[in-house]
């Protein structure tokens, strides 16, 4: 396997070099040396009328003067010239360019005596109407909904001016976050979170931890695709969630800037800048963030032990945050409009300083019996270097939709956490210490390296139909030092025993896929097969423990469509998926911040197979769409955290695999314009969960039904001024050990335009109410938890946002059917 990465190097690199080779050799213009024969053509120059700049891209077309049946077209090229070969004959030119009247030319003839016909420089005039029309069609964008995916523009919801990736997700159709920073998709954990339609290095090991250092003001969209077909890596049992950034192709100078304050402590600069010019262009993103965030949490446990119930009323208050660094910049090349290469570079670099006071109040039986007062501190220092480099290739050949793409990237990620303990014992009064305090620090490095190659191919062979191939191979190593000690003297540590160790992660996964697919008439169908080979090793360096897996499978894909007219159609899929444990479930070690409540990985996970089934209905109306699905997903070894008791006073929380889960779910999204200027958005999934399995001897079953939805409400006012509220409601559930209490939270927001329209002012507040809390009961045969969690208190931010060379995007809905440059499955 390791001859397979090397062979797809090998590849990538002469595939480059003869592309680079080949879009650097000119053409024969007609008519030159070494053309025997005669040649005939239509040649000219587009640029703007009122700045006479070359109009690069710009599309002419080609027409049969006696029937208008189209003859041939062509793009201009960087410097806005035009050479279209035809035959003799009499013709008439159509120029198009987006944002610029449409211009016709006329009386063109070609014959012997005139073989080319040179029709100069046409001066394209600027269509302040179609300004507008543009301007309408990107406000789509807010949510755009089709059978395979949905694609959720960031931009458009004001709540997400100031916030982080983890507040954006918070937003999206049929996504969940929880106070902890869990991503769900329809109601399962399990995601797939890719950027640009890659795994990166700025979500970093921890998806959670990553995409909390993310500035929402850096993303321009957000895809969730609930049912992959082959082209995407089989990992997600729940699906894919592709967060795009922004990036320009256009000519010129342009970007935007933005500047944040919030209370609680929240300071943030995002800065996107775009510069074209002939075959290059450059683009950056910058974000830098400062955030003090409190949290706080309530614990109440009991442990039952004979005739003895041993209770602990727990209280934790932290502080999160610190300062945060997030670049990337890169450039295109076009050697041509058909040969593109892109190289790109991101930089994380965060650092944080957390503290986290936890208060311990023991009792015995009940509260009118108090055994004692403990007090523990966390002062925690965490440093997260990240950055990732990728190169990709990209030919276009002559027919539409014949293109190759090449990408190789490079990943480099660490989290490194220290921290200092001190804990105290009192009486139950808390006045008279009951014995010395102990004094304890841990130390905790990760370092991930990451190498991704993959090949990809799409030949059309008819008008819908197409054909598409790749290769991947994708080579991880990550690596954990942990450390525990105790002062046991006079700056004299100890390791504590069996809480210190070298844990090593290597994963190499190599994959190849097909697909193929038609549309005839009113059907469409797409089946595509996927092969994926893991080699996972896990090893505890101390004590010699290693894990060894090889394994190999097949993941199918099937999709059938119907379009039941311009407006309605339906579609059917299956897909079969994996979810491989991740590093932190399978790491071994104590989480060792909670002297009570340990957490830790289990290093003998297998992973979960999900095979998904799905129907959709899509329907768009006049004023909005509404798209309606049905899914089943069953999961094999699906893994849940089991907690069990292990002392008096303290438990211990661990990923185990279970039997089966069956999920049956319908969902509902859609968009909708009342009137002009009111825009409402609204999701709702229902679906009911069965999990079966067993234990160490004991039974985890759970039956539950539940539903989650948001609504949004947004409505412009004098042209300049938008007011938006989002609700969102999670209805309680049912696990394996108790359930999961509802929770609901509101986010309101204003904006306005300033500065002639270069500007706009939005005030946001997340989580009006301060009801975003994680309530949960837990309970065994041995004791009962009851838990209150908020991560981050209320938050109200202002923003202001200028514009560089860009119009904002503005205007109605009028469906949610907009075109884009996607990400996800295509057409099917």
């Amino acid at each position: 396997m390791k001859f397979f990465f090397t062979l797809s190097n090998i590849i990538l690199t002469t595939l480059l070099s003869v592309s680079v080779l080949s879009a650097q050799t000119p053409g024969s213009a007609p008519g030159s040396a070494g053309s025997p024969a005669q040649k005939f053509a239509i040649t000219g120059k587009v640029v703007d009328a009122g700045m006479k700049m070359p109009l690069e891209f710009a599309t002419v077309t080609i027409f049969n003067e006696k029937d208008s049946s189209m003859v041939t077209g062509a793009i201009t090229e960087s410097n806005g010239s035009f050479v279209i070969e035809v035959k003799p004959g009499l013709y008439y030119a159509q120029i198009e360019f987006i944002s610029f009247k449409a211009k016709t030319i006329t009386g063109i003839v070609v014959n012997r005596n005139e073989p080319v016909a040179e029709l100069g420089t046409i001066e394209m005039e600027s269509d302040a109407e179609m300004l507008t029309e543009v301007e309408v069609r990107a406000e789509k964008s807010q949510m755009q909904l089709s059978l395979d995916k949905k694609v959720f523009n960031v931009g458009k919801d004001l709540a997400n001016n100031g916030g982080t990736a983890s507040d954006v997700l918070n937003n999206v159709p049929s996504v969940t976050v929880d106070v902890e920073g869990n991503v769900e998709l329809r109601g399962s954990g399990g995601v797939r979170i890719l950027i640009d339609g890659k795994p990166s290095g700025l979500v970093g090991i921890s998806n959670t931890n990553g995409l909390r250092q993310i500035p929402a003001n850096l993303i321009d969209r957000i895809e969730v695709i609930t049912n992959p077909s082959a082209r995407y890596e089989a990992e997600g049992m729940a699906g894919i969630i592709n967060i795009i950034l922004k990036k320009d192709r256009s000519q010129g100078l342009n970007g935007s800037f933005d500047l944040t304050a919030g209370n609680p402590d929240e300071y943030g600069i995002a800065l996107n800048m775009n510069y074209r010019k002939d075959r290059f262009n450059f683009f950056t993103n910058y974000g830098l963030r400062y955030r003090k965030g409190p949290g706080q949490g309530d614990l109440y446990q009991e442990f039952f032990r004979n005739d003895t119930t041993f209770i602990t009323d727990q209280t934790s208050r932290r502080t999160r945050g610190g300062l945060s660094n997030s670049v990337r910049f890169g450039a295109d090349y076009f050697f041509n409009e058909k040969n593109i290469l892109t190289t790109a570079f991101n930089f994380r670099y965060s650092d944080d300083n957390n503290f986290n006071k936890i208060t311990y109040r023991d009792y015995i039986n009940d509260f009118s019996n108090p055994a004692g007062v403990t007090f523990r501190t966390d002062d925690e220092i965490e440093k997260e270097p990240n950055l990732e480099y990728s190169l990709t290739y990209k030919k276009m050949f002559e027919r539409q939709g014949h293109e190759f793409t090449a990408d190789i990237r490079f990943q480099d990620n660490t989290e490194e956490e220290n921290s200092d303990f001190i804990e105290e014992s009192y009486t139950s009064d808390g006045l008279i210490k009951t014995g010395p305090d102990l004094h304890q620090r841990s130390g905790n490095k990760e370092e991930q390296r990451n190498i991704i190659v993959q090949l990809d191919y799409v030949q059309p062979f008819s008008k819908d139909g197409k054909f598409e191939a790749g290769l991947r191979s994708g080579i991880r190593d990550i690596r954990n030092d942990f450390l525990v000690e105790q002062e046991t003297g006079d700056d004299v540590w100890t390791p504590l025993a069996g809480l210190s160790n070298n844990f090593i992660y290597e994963e190499d996964i190599y994959a190849a896929y097909t697909i193929v697919g038609n549309k005839i008439n009113k059907f469409n169908w797409q089946a595509g097969l996927r092969a994926e080979y893991s080699d996972v090793l896990t090893k505890l360096v101390q004590t010699d423990s290693v894990n060894h897996r090889k394994y190999a499978n097949l993941f199918p894909s099937v999709f059938l469509g119907y379009e039941i007219s311009e407006k309605n159609s339906v579609q059917v899929s299956y897909s079969r998926r994996i979810r491989r444990p991740g590093f932190w479930e399978l790491n071994p070690f104590f989480t060792y911040s909670d002297a009570r409540n340990f957490w830790s990985g289990n290093p003998n996970l297998n992973p979960e197979f999900t095979d998904s089934y799905e129907v959709g209905y899509l329907q768009y109306f006049d004023k909005g769409s509404i798209t309606s699905s049905v899914f089943y997903r069953h999961t094999n070894d699906v893994i849940e955290r089991i907690r069990t008791q292990i002392s008096d006073t303290s438990s211990f929380t661990q990923p185990v695999n279970l039997a089966t889960q069956d999920d049956y779910g319908l969902e509902f999204t859609w968009s909708y314009d009342p009137i002009k200027n009111w825009r409402i958005n609204g999701n709702v999934n229902f679906f009911r969960s069965i999990t079966d399995g067993e234990y160490e001897g004991q039974v985890f079953n759970a039956d539950t039904y539940t539903w989650f939805g948001r609504v949004s409400s947004r409505v412009t006012l004098f042209k300049k001024v938008d007011f938006q509220v989002n609700f969102n409601y999670r209805a309680p559930r049912k696990t394996t050990q108790g359930r999961s209490l509802a929770i609901w939270h509101v986010d309101p927001a204003a904006s306005m335009d300033v500065l002639k329209g270069n500007g706009t002012l939005t005030f946001s507040v997340r989580d009006l109410f301060n009801t975003r809390r994680r309530r949960y009961v837990t309970q065994g045969e041995n004791f009962y938890t009851e838990g209150d969690w908020q991560w981050r208190a209320r938050q109200a931010t202002l923003t202001f946002s200028y514009r560089l060379n860009q119009k904002k995007q503005r205007g109605r809905n009028g469906g949610g059917r907009g075109d884009y440059d996607g990400g996800g499955d295509g057409e099917f």
